[in-house]
């Protein structure tokens, strides 16, 4: 490994030459590594190929996911919510048992149940999962995408944050093609509570059902606020809000 002599006041490349420190001495070395052109060309290198555009393949189903959500994923969102995600394509890509090796899709692999139980229960905000948030029973009416939390009371089975005296629930139901990339999102009207002894039934109904795509989404969100002379203020820590995939069908 060459080492350089003299005063060499820069780290970083120029040209095909690499300039770069190490335990206090400077060091250079030829830029090495494969070019893109073999890589694209080269029999050797077919199976790198492959693999490149199902991984591809897997940024586009999950970048469509998360954009057919708008702003629901914002509000709940851990700093690796988009490399779980792909984890997740990945998997559903991997059940695609039609397609040739380098052309296996989303699309197909969570055509399957298999590749449907791998987004079901995915929390986009990995700091509050759903089972750790809310401790009440719930059920969805996949016809209508209806979520019902009855009897719910909400000091005692909401894990909150300090300084949140209100919750909102809402419901969305989600149709999505991975191969067009075609969705449609609808969501139900928010319920408010005041986080107190009070019991309360919570319903949350879709007004419709969205367009028919190959998959449906159905969601939970919970977020909490702060209410200050009659003013709800969505908590800067954002890190107890949840968004839930309960079911894909």
């Amino acid at each position: 490994m060459p080492r350089v002599n003299g005063i060499v006041n820069f780290e970083g490349s120029l040209g095909d030459m690499t300039f770069y420190k190490k335990e206090g001495q400077s060091f250079v070395r030829k830029k090495g590594g494969i070019s893109k052109q073999r890589i694209e060309t080269e029999p050797n290198f077919v199976r790198t190929r492959e693999n490149m555009n199902e991984f591809r393949t897997n940024i586009g189903a999950a970048k469509l996911l998360r954009l057919s959500l708008g702003s629901l994923v914002f509000k709940a969102k851990d700093s690796r919510v988009s490399n779980r995600l792909m984890q997740a394509m990945s998997n559903i890509k991997n059940l695609d048992s039609t397609s040739a090796r380098g052309q296996r899709n989303v699309s197909n692999g969570i055509g399957t149940d298999e590749g449907k139980r791998q987004l079901i229960g995915f929390d986009f905000n990995i700091h509050a999962p759903l089972d750790a948030v809310l401790f009440a029973n719930y059920t969805l009416d996949n016809a209508t995408g209806e979520i019902m939390i009855p009897n719910l009371i909400p000091s005692e089975q909401l894990r909150f944050p300090e300084g949140a005296n209100f919750v909102s629930f809402q419901c969305g139901v989600l149709n999505i093609d991975f191969e067009s990339g075609l969705s449609e999102l609808v969501l139900s009207p928010v319920t408010n509570l005041q986080i107190d002894l009070t019991p309360a039934d919570v319903q949350l109904t879709p007004p419709s059902m969205p367009v028919d795509q190959p998959v449906t989404i159905y969601l939970m969100m919970v977020s909490f606020y702060q209410q200050i002379n009659g003013v709800q203020y969505s908590l800067k820590n954002e890190e107890y809000n949840v968004l839930h995939i309960v079911d894909v069908v």
